[in-house]
């Protein structure tokens, strides 16, 4: 004989605290709820507006740099620190959590810090900079020595030929890369490169090695060209070559093969390392130069900076930016990172000033209890499930941007519009099929090379 009993847990309908409100049971049948959209609907904008409201992304101002700050890293084991290179020569260590500086080198180098990299491994606190003086130091908050006047000093000095523009280090071997006229591959034991790698370019504008696939190497140069080295045999593996010249390579670090790169033409492309004949996608929302990019821990998102004075965020699977922070006094942006715990976003500017963003704007940090974040999750599904819907995606797209920048953005695409009815025009006075339409991702890809 079977015996059905109904049964139901003291959780359900048990209030958390006292002021909590009571529990009901509700039936979720549509046919009992046929103004069920509609209440949605008008929740939904409702989240949208609040999320605008509340969208305060800037969080602090770190000063002390007396010269524009030209250089960043982030230690991948310490959420806490970040190191800046600026262009009087001077480094300096910061400890997000107090937003002070924790160490500094006045006299670092005699001339611009071109790049700085922390070394991996979590077990020291070393770190490497590059400077226009043709030298590149070990440094070492713990481990360095002090000279007379107590300034810090180098744990190892090495010297090159010419001036460095970039310094990456390899996640797990003790080999570094920079970039001058060439990139050269560098042994800590050794006091001369062990590789000189080149192909074509005067000089080298970035250096970035794969986090993941780690004997893959990345560089761009002045003669418009993305090339790609691989350390186990020193030679060059693939080069793509675009309108413009690249100013920063990022490496996904979820996806070994995927890369990001910021370009004079005012965009960030993303690339495939297994092909490279197009782009993988085409961000496109600057107005000037982009600087420098960087991806987010998760893989999802980019951070870039650009010479128009602002800081944009992207989802990779989209072309347009997701959000954009500005302010009135900082200047051209040079260096953005991504921090290691996904919350925030650095940026550094010729006007000397490190600045802390929330990377998402609206985002209130601290604890939440489980019924705040189901709130959140649920404002969060029906902003996304009504997103087409006009009003609210007029709510959730409306930002307040420089003047100089709307006018930039608007001559822009009124250029990129006459540029595509040109096009057109002399598509269709040409003969049928000499004149083919070329796909947006392959437009600023002048050629690819492979060996």
């Amino acid at each position: 004989m079977k015996v059905k009993a109904l049964s139901r847990s003291t959780a359900d309908y048990t209030r958390e605290t006292k002021s909590d409100i009571q529990r009901l049971p509700r039936n979720v049948d549509p046919a009992l709820h046929p103004l069920e959209r509609a209440r949605e609907y008008k929740r939904a904008l409702n989240a949208a507006k609040v999320e605008r409201m509340l969208a305060k992304p800037f969080l602090a101002s770190l000063t002390g740099h007396i010269d524009g700050i030209y250089s960043m890293a982030k230690n991948p084991w310490d959420l806490d620190q970040v190191i800046t290179g600026s262009g009087d020569g001077e480094l300096r260590m910061w400890s997000l959590e107090s937003q002070e500086t924790a160490w500094r080198a006045p006299e670092a180098h005699r001339g611009i810090v071109r790049g700085v990299c922390s070394i991996p491994g979590g077990a020291t606190d070393r770190f490497l900079s590059a400077g226009a003086d043709k030298l590149v130091k070990v440094w070492s908050r713990s481990e360095g020595a002090l000279a007379n006047d107590g300034t810090p000093e180098a744990v190892a000095t090495y010297s090159g030929k010419h001036a460095f523009s970039a310094v990456d280090h390899h996640r797990s071997r003790p080999l570094f890369a920079t970039g001058s006229s060439q990139v050269e591959v560098w042994d800590v034991d050794r006091s001369e490169p062990i590789a000189n790698m080149t192909w074509g370019a005067d000089t080298i504008n970035s250096v970035r090695m794969n986090q993941t696939e780690v004997n893959v190497l990345a560089s761009s140069g002045t003669d418009r060209s993305v090339v790609l080295y691989d350390l186990r045999t020193s030679s060059a593996l693939a080069k793509v070559v675009l309108k413009l010249s690249t100013n920063a390579i990022a490496w996904n670090p979820m996806e070994a093969f995927m890369f990001a790169v910021a370009n004079e033409d005012h965009n960030v492309y993303t690339f495939d390392m297994r092909r490279m004949d197009h782009a993988v996608n085409v961000l496109r929302d600057h107005v000037s130069a982009v600087m420098d990019v960087d991806y987010s821990p998760t893989g999802h998102e980019l951070v870039s900076g650009s010479y128009d004075r602002t800081v944009r965020l992207w989802d990779v699977a989209r072309g347009h930016s997701r959000d954009i922070y500005h302010s009135k006094r900082m200047q051209r942006v040079f260096c953005v990172r991504y921090t290691q715990d996904n919350a925030y976003v650095l940026s550094g500017s010729d006007d000397s000033n490190l600045r802390l963003w929330r990377a998402r704007a609206s985002e209130r940090m601290g604890a939440k209890s489980n019924r705040q974040r189901a709130t959140i999750e649920y404002a969060d599904k029906l902003k996304d499930r009504f997103k087409h819907v006009p009003e609210v995606r007029r709510v959730l797209r409306q930002r307040n941007v420089p003047t100089a920048i709307k006018r930039a953005s608007n001559t822009k695409h009124e250029m990129l519009a006459s540029r595509k009815r040109k096009e057109e025009n002399e598509r269709k006075s040409a003969k049928p099929g000499t004149k083919p339409r070329i796909p947006e991702r392959q437009k600023p890809i002048l050629g690819t090379t492979s060996k």
